[in-house]
């Protein structure tokens, strides 16, 4: 609870002095109440009342990302582009075809039927695969490349789109694997946005960090 307050107080002190233009301010409080379907007084007059809130200090914070978004670029943009080229690995996206059973003579039989063209990996997946992938017919992502398990990670970072990789046993699972295609991550716009927004919520944690430490 300490921490929460600290930090809500940090937060408002930081950003409390950027100016959102009458149009963002219209635009934010709009999107606000359309998604709460918040469209008549009385309405809007209850939610007030259930939250607790007054108009003002909902304002606030509905306004809040916003006035995050805009700091974060003023302050952290110039840094975006390296934090970018330090994560690409982990911001690299992947889709991939998974197959997995926990028996490897079965998973060889598979492969092979995939192989000689005699089955669909889609079928195979959705028939025989041990795994949530099979509700997906094997179809994985796009997720990160570093979110499936290392060995995984290392033989897809190594495929060509199309590859069909031989059986492989990880853990209790004998795998059979289909690099679909491989999306690597681009500095665009909106990157750049998350990395600089990335870099700002670092900032406040470590300021959060040195405050709760001087109370202490």
């Amino acid at each position: 609870m300490l921490q929460s307050l600290v930090r809500a107080e940090i937060l408002g002190k930081t950003v409390e002095t950027i100016d959102l233009t009458t149009e963002q301010r219209d635009q934010v409080w709009n999107n606000f109440k359309a998604a709460n379907k918040l469209d008549n007084t009385e309405l809007f007059e209850t939610y007030l009342k259930n939250n607790g809130l007054k108009e003002n200090d909902l304002r606030w914070q509905v306004e809040l990302p916003a006035r995050v978004q805009i700091y974060s670029q003023k302050h952290f943009q110039h840094k975006a582009e390296a934090r970018f080229l330090a994560r690409k690995e982990q911001l690299d996206q992947v889709v991939y075809s998974l197959l997995r059973v926990q028996d490897g003579y079965l998973a060889r039989e598979l492969y092979l039927r995939i192989s000689g063209g005699e089955a669909n990996f889609a079928d195979l997946a959705a028939n025989y695969s041990q795994g949530p992938e099979a509700k997906t017919k094997g179809i994985v992502g796009p997720v990160p490349m570093t979110q499936a398990h290392p060995a995984l990670s290392e033989r897809l970072r190594t495929s060509q789109p199309g590859q069909l990789l031989q059986p492989f046993q990880i853990d209790k699972w004998w795998l059979v694997v289909r690099l679909e295609r491989y999306e690597a991550a681009q500095f665009d716009d909106n990157t750049r946005q998350r990395m600089a927004q990335e870099l700002f919520q670092e900032w406040l944690s470590e300021e959060l960090l040195g405050k709760i430490r001087n109370l202490d």
